[in-house]
């Protein structure tokens, strides 16, 4: 059974190379690189080496990262073979180094640089793809490659930035259900002498708080079995077309987030469709990566009657006009666009313009979700607070 081998060689000109051989042994493995008209420096075999066991996966910053060198070198005329190999030798990641290590010996077995890179879709979509597909085509891949790793950072920040905002939401509800559970299991029990004496007349609130304090306390491992099997339902739920389906008509409908997820998801597609058409895609490929970045069932199906539509004869304007989904100014502006024949223009300038939408929207959306999320907190805290004291209240009155 064939190991992988990590090595170090140097080629007939002096030049360090670096990556992983499948040999039986150390010595073919060798022989293998001496064939291939290497002096070894050094091999080892790979399960060896824990940086390569253990290492960092490839992050869509090292794919960032990979994209901005290669079109760095390769609009300064260096050959797409000796980039990567240059952009190996300089990379720690062992994972990425094997990577680079596959799409150098795929271009040097004569594929084409898309067609090494859509072996890989894990880090290369099919947007990736296409674009340096149609490079291939024009010549212009040093170009395009800059393209592409500014489309992908735009991505990452866009993604960041909707972590972000929905960070502080997720944080305040798990501190309102910890604090809640502390205040039902620690406190509540320390007034059950109290509560519980002989003639005490309780408001109805405390009885039924006093009856899940002694719920959970009596039965907390049916409580986190309920609460295990609540969550691992609703993972697999998610994973369902139709809990897809209804989580995504969720994001768009509920109110606070879902103008945040509307815009999102449009200037997913308007900057997909936007760079495609810009670099010579054929508009309805375009569409159709647009409706696959959309990151959502709904919007994915807007883009795919487009494309029916499209296919039919109408222009996109005409198949987006009317739809609930889609903004009547994006509409004005595509049909301005394809009347004066300059739509990869316009559609720049749109994912611009949606850009600033959404960085507008995100603020919106933690500035209004914050005093929300305080609110409930402080009813549930507060609530629990007035059953603790009202009947203190009741009982230390006179008579």
């Amino acid at each position: 059974m064939p190991i992988s081998f990590l090595y170090k060689a140097r080629d007939p000109l002096g030049n360090i190379y670096g990556g992983t051989v499948d040999a039986p042994s150390v010595e073919e493995a060798t022989q293998q690189l001496r064939r291939d008209g290497y002096n070894v420096v050094e091999i080892e075999e790979e399960s060896a080496d824990l940086s390569a066991l253990f290492g960092k996966r490839i992050s869509r910053s090292d794919v960032i990262y990979m994209t901005s060198q290669l079109a760095i070198m390769i609009e300064t005329g260096i050959s797409i073979s000796h980039a990567l190999v240059t952009i190996l030798e300089q990379e720690e990641n062992p994972n990425l180094r094997r990577l680079l290590m596959e799409l150098k010996q795929s271009v040097e077995a004569g594929e084409d640089l898309s067609t090494a890179l859509a072996r890989h879709p894990d880090y290369f979509d099919n947007t990736y793809v296409s674009l340096i597909r149609a490079s291939e085509a024009t010549g212009s891949l040093g170009e395009m490659l800059h393209r592409v790793a500014q489309y992908l950072d735009k991505e990452r920040e866009i993604r960041s930035k909707v972590r972000a905002a929905m960070a502080y939401p997720m944080v305040m509800a798990v501190t309102s259900v910890g604090v809640t559970i502390f205040l039902l299991t620690y406190i509540f029990p320390k007034f059950d002498p109290l509560f519980k004496r002989p003639g005490a007349d309780l408001p109805k609130l405390t009885l039924f708080l006093v009856g899940v304090s002694d719920t959970i306390l009596a039965h907390w491992y049916l409580w986190l079995a309920a609460l295990v099997a609540s969550i691992a339902a609703l993972f697999l739920f998610r994973r369902t077309p139709s809990g897809q389906q209804t989580f995504d008509y969720l994001k768009i409908h509920l109110p606070v987030i879902g103008p945040l997820f509307r815009k999102v998801a449009i200037t997913r597609s308007i900057r997909t469709l936007g760079t495609m058409t810009t670099s010579g895609v054929p508009v309805l490929d375009a569409l159709q990566l647009s409706a696959d970045v959309a990151g959502n069932y709904y919007y994915q199906q807007l883009w795919q009657d487009v494309i029916d539509q499209v296919t039919t004869g109408k222009r996109i304007c005409e198949a987006l006009s009317g739809n609930p989904l889609c903004p009547p100014i994006l509409v004005r502006m595509i049909a301005a666009g394809e009347d004066t024949g300059k739509l990869d223009l316009v559609l720049q300038k749109v994912s611009g313009y949606y850009d600033d939408e959404v960085d507008g929207a995100i603020k919106t959306t933690t500035r209004l979700i914050e005093p929300i999320m305080i609110a409930v907190m402080g009813v549930v805290v507060g609530g629990i607070a007035m059953s603790l004291l009202l009947p203190i209240f009741s009982l230390s009155k006179p008579g």
